[in-house]
């Protein structure tokens, strides 16, 4: 029973992820933090698509969960491929959604810190996630008694303030409003787990 809830969970996060990123962020060529946030500023300066970054990127950081930790590794593979594969898929509907939702790039990056955070909160809730920093940040906290959601969040401040230079200040903003309601919700969403 507690593997189809983990299926259901990864469907369900990855599918609020996809939105999150694909109908808010990257209309306005927003940041997440973690390998998220590292393969829309590649894909943003180089054209090519996000979910595949995003696998080829994780490669280093799941080698390295192989070696440490391979519950982590085998609970956050399925996220990380589902996840990055469902980016890419809801891509192309981004378009004629974003057109008629007409929203600003502070909403937008609201609502995009909503579905990622809910997408994130849910997965991290039953120890699986979409790798990358995040599984960084579950290795961390098993050494450090803090909270993943606070973990994860100052490793996307990091990356945000790499985009911001890379792109430009108010990118920067507005993604800090992001990564933000992700670290919050997320942060709800695990707080009972870990405490």
């Amino acid at each position: 029973m507690y593997l189809y809830k983990k299926i259901i969970t990864v469907i369900i996060g990855s599918f609020l992820l996809s939105i999150g990123i694909n109908f808010f962020l990257t209309p306005f060529h927003l940041l997440d933090g973690g390998m998220i946030g590292l393969g829309l500023i590649v894909s943003y300066l180089t054209g090519l698509k996000t979910g595949f970054i995003i696998i080829i990127l994780s490669i280093p950081i799941f080698l390295m969960a192989w070696f440490f930790n391979r519950g982590y590794f085998y609970n956050s593979l399925h996220g990380m491929l589902f996840s990055s594969f469902l980016i890419d898929i809801v891509y192309p509907f981004h378009d004629p959604i974003v057109a008629r939702l007409d929203l600003s790039p502070f909403v937008s990056s609201v609502l995009g810190g909503i579905f990622i955070g809910l997408g994130m909160g849910m997965m991290l809730r039953l120890h699986t996630s979409t790798g990358g920093t995040d599984l960084i940040a579950q290795l961390i906290v098993r050494v450090l008694n803090i909270n993943v959601g606070i973990l994860i969040f100052i490793i996307d401040a990091c990356i945000i303030g790499i985009g911001g230079l890379l792109i430009s200040f108010e990118i920067f903003i507005f993604s800090t409003i992001t990564i933000t309601l992700v670290g919050v919700i997320s942060s709800l969403f695990t707080w009972n787990v870990e405490h």
